[in-house]
């Protein structure tokens, strides 16, 4: 016999496969077009952008923005190559870091408004201040739980991305 969903369940689901589904594609052409960088690119970038130095260990970075190494190692090779991140080891540490370039924060806090403004109108300009704090509270509820079930239940993970 199939399981299934409850209707509200299936509802909400429905709803969160849309989201899953349209949000980043517009993400990603709206930073293409003004900025030349995809959504995860933007991600990694913002995340570099608010460390010291605008560097961090890679294993960090992949927990602070939900990626794996690998597809972290690929992003970085392409920030190089397009001159906004580069990569350097640190005297007496284990692992290399990633290091947003000059152009690289340039091209973050250039990018950083057009996406704001996207996201702002895109996901919370339907939602009034009661709302936008449910929607925190179970995204970060969902978030944490998926951490947990995952096997990534630290504190790095939990961070702000933007």
């Amino acid at each position: 016999m199939a399981q299934r969903l409850e209707p509200a369940e299936q509802q909400a689901w429905n709803a969160i496969v849309a989201l899953l589904n349209r949000l980043p594609g517009v993400l990603d052409t709206r930073l293409q077009r003004d900025s030349g960088i995809t959504h995860f690119e933007f991600v990694v970038m913002s995340a570099l952008s608010h460390q010291p130095g605008h560097r961090l260990q890679m294993s960090d970075l992949a927990q602070r923005v939900h990626s794996s190494l690998s597809r972290l190692s690929h992003v970085v090779s392409k920030l190089e190559r397009l001159g906004l991140a580069e990569r350097a080891v640190t005297e007496g540490k284990r692992g290399v870091q990633a290091v947003l370039t000059d152009q690289g924060y340039l091209t973050i806090v250039e990018a950083t408004p057009g996406y704001i403004s996207t996201v702002s109108r895109l996901v919370f300009a339907a939602l009034d201040d009661k709302q936008k704090a449910a929607l925190a509270e179970i995204a970060v509820m969902v978030r944490d739980r998926l951490d947990i079930e995952l096997g990534r239940d630290d504190e790095a993970a939990r961070f702000p991305q933007v």
